[in-house]
């Protein structure tokens, strides 16, 4: 059970409202709230000049924040000493969070470069994973509003989950390949404006990861997950730059 809080016999599922434990309602409820609240991300993503990192935090808490207190908040506020993991996938510890992210929004701002790199840009978002739960959908979200900045979409109804979802995992691992990139550029499309999205709900649902949880891979006051971290940056070979 993913319980970085510690308290899920009390407090239920990552501290949840309703303090619900059973999974398979919160998938339900998470669903909801993500379909009910899209419209509102989606317009205040629009209204953005530029796309910020406290704009991505913002996406998250319109998103959620009927069902987590912590909706919005990083996990260098709600987890700043838990290392976080999903199988074999290693993620970003609390502070690279921030600067993956950062550094994916700064190159998804570039027309260019999220033109050429889109697969770059949502790999950098995914190995961020600054939220406790709901990435899958923030990132997808935010994503998407720079595909239209830059003119074009990703058209994820041709997309097949299970192989977006391994070209992700390599990202994360193996960046300097540009697996997703490889992936993504695949199914390039015409540009779609906001309304488009909110139709498109449940295709950007069934992209998300599903309900396999994240896991503890320790904490960084161990030595030991210091130094297992330091090495999977190596192996991942890429600089995080901000």
């Amino acid at each position: 059970m993913f319980d970085p809080f510690r308290d899920f016999d009390t407090a239920g599922y990552l501290r949840n409202f309703a303090g619900e434990k059973d999974l398979d309602i919160v998938k339900i409820a998470e669903h909801e709230l993500f379909r009910a609240n899209l419209p509102d991300a989606v317009s205040y993503l629009a209204r953005r000049k530029a796309i910020t990192y406290r704009d991505f935090l913002k996406v998250h808490e319109i998103l959620f924040k009927g069902f987590y207190p912590w909706a919005g908040e990083d996990r260098m506020r709600t987890a700043p000493d838990r290392s976080i993991t999903k199988g074999e996938t290693v993620f970003a510890s609390p502070a690279d969070a921030v600067r993956s992210v950062t550094h994916g929004l700064r190159l998804g701002q570039d027309a260019a470069t999220m033109r050429a790199r889109p697969g770059e840009v949502m790999g950098l978002f995914a190995f961020g994973h600054p939220f406790l739960d709901g990435n899958g959908r923030t990132m997808l979200l935010v994503h998407a509003e720079l595909c239209r900045r830059a003119g074009f979409s990703i058209l994820w109804h041709n997309t097949r989950k299970a192989d977006y979802l391994r070209a992700l995992t390599q990202e994360i691992a193996s960046p300097v390949e540009h697996p997703l990139d490889a992936y993504l550029l695949q199914f390039i499309g015409d540009a779609q404006e906001k309304e488009s999205w909110v139709q498109s709900a449940n295709v950007l649902q069934g992209l998300d990861g599903g309900r396999e949880p994240d896991q503890i891979g320790g904490d960084f006051s161990d030595p030991v997950v210091i130094a297992q971290y330091r090495q999977f940056e190596r192996q991942r070979g890429y600089e995080l730059k901000g």
